[in-house]
């Protein structure tokens, strides 16, 4: 007779009882792979979302940029110096700007590591590999 509170251990199981337990154990199995691949989206996914959001601002910043560089262009025309170079000051700091937060959101997409999932691959192949007596695990 076994004891309820603590589980027979694998090696006391006849066949039966262990091939009864795979469905349960597979189930199981799967869960903690969806949970694991539910995690790695999210984590680049939280990447993504910083790099998207500093690149929509360089790309804003950019814009008032072309902005400013069309008012000095205006101004440069009707006056001879003074203003359209204030309006290039502001132009060129800007820009200086927009290429900070553009670098910055571009090393951001790239500690992404590509889109695919590949911790959870790479834990799926070790489970097949498992399934198929293949690789390391417990005896």
């Amino acid at each position: 007779m076994t004891d309820p509170v603590r589980p027979e251990s694998a090696r006391t199981k006849s066949l039966g009882q262990l091939v009864s337990d795979l469905p349960r154990q597979l189930v199981g199995l799967l869960k903690a792979e969806l949970a694991h691949l539910k995690a790695e989206f999210a984590e680049k996914a939280k990447y993504a979302g910083v790099g998207i959001g500093l690149l929509i601002g360089a790309a804003l910043l950019a814009f008032y940029a072309l902005g400013a560089l069309i008012a000095a262009a205006i101004l440069g025309i009707a006056v001879a110096l003074p203003a359209w170079a204030a309006a290039l000051i502001v132009f060129g700091a800007l820009i200086v700007i927009a290429v900070v937060l553009a670098l910055i959101g571009i090393r951001s997409f790239k500690k992404m590591d590509g889109l695919a999932p590949s911790q959870t691959i790479d834990s799926i192949k070790e489970d097949a590999d498992a399934l198929k007596g293949l690789g390391k695990y417990d005896n």
